[in-house]
């Protein structure tokens, strides 16, 4: 049963974001939305660890949150506006977020 897994806390200030790769499956999906978007600064060993996901992972992150923080969409990772971030998650057979 494949995952997405909801990410809204930075990198920076907690172990979510670690926490969560350590447990994602085949299949799972990963959305960063919020400051959990500083995780895909160019450079950071947060979006190395996410770009070696991509052939087993799917990875999101929320267009306006991207903006808001003037972020680059990295190679690999899929925008998303809130209408698709609903369609996305009736993709996912559970949706864990991670508070």
């Amino acid at each position: 049963m494949a995952t997405l897994h909801v990410l809204s806390h930075s990198p920076f200030a907690d172990t979510r974001l670690d926490s969560c790769l350590r447990l994602l499956g085949n299949q799972d999906g990963v959305l960063l939305c919020g400051d959990a978007t500083y995780a895909l600064m160019p450079s950071s060993t947060q979006l190395k660890a996410l770009q070696s996901l991509v052939d087993s992972s799917q990875l999101f992150a929320l267009d306006e949150d991207l903006s808001a923080r003037n972020l680059p969409l990295p190679a690999g990772v899929n925008s998303l506006d809130y209408p698709a971030f609903v369609e996305l998650s009736l993709r996912f057979d559970k949706v864990n977020t991670w508070l």
